[in-house]
């Protein structure tokens, strides 16, 4: 079995998820099968179970029943640090970010993280030749090579966002789960946000969380919607904006939102 994906060409696969909190069911049977390089966006309502699929994902949570595969290994109920060296790397919407530290300084822990580095008191981090190699690489890849030595506490929200991609990809994960990464982005900075996303993720797996209609038309090859802890529809972005059921249950009113949205910014 290949480290990249499965036998079956899935480097991600949800079976009959569930997870309650007490007496409610907030993820209620989920399935899903995302294959290897495949960039896939989660929509749904708010309240809609994503964070917590997301949770269960990575390792955060664990599930009530079902099963979780990552390149067809059952990691359900493993701890995140465990998850995350079998090849998965998660973003989150709340910063998670070293501030005093340098742009550079947080890629690298990131890298020693990844590659089961620790700190120590005789082992300078400058002598580990391999670790600031691909620390410098992702910097590249993120286009935060002028701010390499700026500290993360004076960069602007987009480049805080861009960051935190480079500290997700770090480690060399195949598989990138990414929560709401446009977020609170002006359109301009999306434009550029959603390219850099495509150009990083290039041969990986890609799991989205995201709101904004014009990054999940225009990034994902195929569509999982959720709604009421249930996968109700799973397809190209084409046949999943004309999906009845999508469209009465979702897609349509958050359409017609950015419509008149768009329309009162050309009146304003």
């Amino acid at each position: 079995m290949s480290s990249a994906s499965s036998s079956n060409g899935l480097a991600l696969e949800l079976r009959d998820l569930r997870k309650s909190f007490g007496k409610t069911e907030i993820i209620r049977g989920s399935s899903l099968a995302v294959k290897a390089g495949e960039r896939v966006a989660l929509i749904g309502p708010n309240g809609a179970g994503k964070s917590t699929l997301f949770n269960l994902i990575s390792g955060r949570m664990a599930p009530t029943s079902g099963q979780i595969l990552l390149n067809g290994e059952a990691i359900h109920g493993m701890k995140p640090y465990e998850i995350n060296r079998r090849g998965l790397a998660r973003s989150f919407q709340v910063s998670n970010l070293f501030p005093r530290l340098s742009v550079f300084e947080n890629i690298r822990c990131a890298v020693l993280w990844s590659m089961g580095q620790r700190y120590s008191f005789w082992r300078f981090l400058s002598d580990l030749t391999a670790v600031n190699q691909r620390a410098e690489e992702v910097l590249d890849m993120i286009r935060l090579r002028r701010k390499r030595d700026t500290h993360v506490a004076n960069l602007t929200y987009a480049e805080q966002r861009a960051l935190e991609v480079g500290v997700t990809i770090a480690g060399g994960g195949n598989v990138i789960l990414l929560d709401e990464p446009t977020a609170g982005m002006s359109k301009s900075e999306t434009a550029n946000f959603v390219k850099m996303i495509r150009e990083v993720t290039e041969g990986k797996t890609l799991l989205t969380v995201e709101h904004d209609m014009g990054v999940v038309f225009g990034l994902a090859d195929r569509i999982a919607v959720l709604v009421y802890g249930e996968v109700i529809a799973f397809d190209t972005p084409e046949n999943v904006r004309a999906n009845d059921r999508v469209k009465e249950a979702y897609l349509g009113s958050v359409l017609a939102e950015s419509q008149r949205a768009e329309a009162q910014a050309a009146e304003a």
